[in-house]
């Protein structure tokens, strides 16, 4: 085993689910060296995610739209900072860059070619390269030699102060009275061809807030802003009694997690904002289409379920997404029917 560590900058510049399932190793590396000064560099856009976090000494960001001079100027702050041991779980150009030359390095498996072997052939070699952990777990195992080890547990994700009582002022103006749960709904992801169909996302949360009485909230980011609103108009049409406040392009990322704590269980795609509600330790219910458990991206733990369409040979036909179904039926998504999603949330919510 190597000796202790004393100063480590983690490097994870995005997305939004990636960084937060890294909360799992900052927890587990200070717990192994609690006097490790712990940085971590992210992109601007998701430095909140981890700038509150209790572990976290020091954010260090990469401006959006950052140029050669950014690299640069960031490389030489890391090659002067005097880090023990530079952690990249991120394996990009850019992470490589930034790390190289700067003395001990760890940097994350991330299976690439099992991966490529699983999307291109349908080949599985995952067991060849170290199995198919789930991301958390293979970037806590980045770190196996210094003696830090998986506790288990799930992704955190931490508020400052006062973010709370603000968060509660704007569902006030909204009529959610204090204490009241909620049905959430995360029904938009970066490609399109992880997208459950929004209406299906209408008839599931329509059903579960008939059901149960209790209010539907659609969260996402601005650009996702008419799909919600066409989910809330479907859902009023269909169900008038059910209340539903669409929240998409309202809030910041952190917000959005404060929010969902009201929540009593949360449908999502294969997307950041499932792993923000998981970060939460709101139960979950998650659609999977074109992606696979062995990709690592699958929510961990007892209060999450992920629902897909298992067997089909086109699947998996992407690990990151596309824009659409490269075969044309969008059969992984679409023979995955409402009731199925109702059922499973419905033993959330009974739980």
């Amino acid at each position: 085993m190597q000796g202790v560590l004393h100063k480590t900058l983690i490097i994870r510049l995005s997305s939004v689910g990636d960084v937060v399932l890294s909360s799992p190793l900052v927890r587990v590396l200070h717990g192994r060296h609690p006097d490790c000064e712990i940085d971590f560099l992210v992109k601007a856009e998701y430095a909140d995610l981890v700038r509150f976090n209790p572990h976290v000494a020091h954010v260090l960001q990469f401006p959006g739209g950052g140029t050669l001079p950014d690299l640069l100027r960031l490389r030489r702050a890391i090659t002067s900072s005097g880090y023990d041991l530079i952690v990249d779980i991120h394996d990009s150009i850019r992470s490589r860059f930034l790390s190289t030359g700067t003395g001990r390095v760890a940097r994350v498996n991330k299976r690439k070619i099992a991966r490529t072997l699983l999307v291109n052939f349908k080949i599985d070699v995952y067991s060849r390269f170290g199995g198919a952990p789930d991301v958390a777990a293979r970037y806590i195992e980045t770190l196996s030699r210094w003696g830090v080890d998986d506790d288990g547990g799930g992704p955190e994700l931490f508020f400052p102060g006062g973010l709370r009582e603000s968060v509660e002022r704007l569902l006030a103006e909204e009529h959610l009275a204090p204490g009241t749960t909620c049905i959430g709904v995360c029904p938009g992801a970066r490609h399109g061809n992880k997208m459950w169909p929004a209406e299906r996302f209408a008839e599931s949360a329509g059903a579960l807030a008939e059901r149960s009485r209790l209010p539907v909230l659609l969260f996402g980011g601005a650009d996702e802003r008419a799909m919600c609103a066409s989910i809330a108009s479907t859902i009023g049409a269909a169900r008038p009694g059910v209340s539903v406040l669409n929240l998409a392009g309202r809030l910041s990322l952190l917000e959005t997690g404060c929010v969902m704590d009201r929540c009593s269980v949360v449908l999502a795609n294969d997307t950041g904002l499932m792993h923000i509600a998981e970060a939460r330790g709101v139960p979950v219910v998650a659609v999977f289409g074109p992606t696979v458990r062995e990709f690592g991206f699958f929510p961990r733990g007892e209060h999450a379920t992920v629902i897909e369409h298992p067997g089909l040979p086109c699947r998996p036909c992407t690990h990151i997404g596309l824009p659409r179904c490269p075969l044309g039926h969008f059969r992984c998504m679409t023979e995955i029917a409402a009731g199925t999603v109702i059922a499973d949330a419905e033993r959330r919510l009974r739980a």
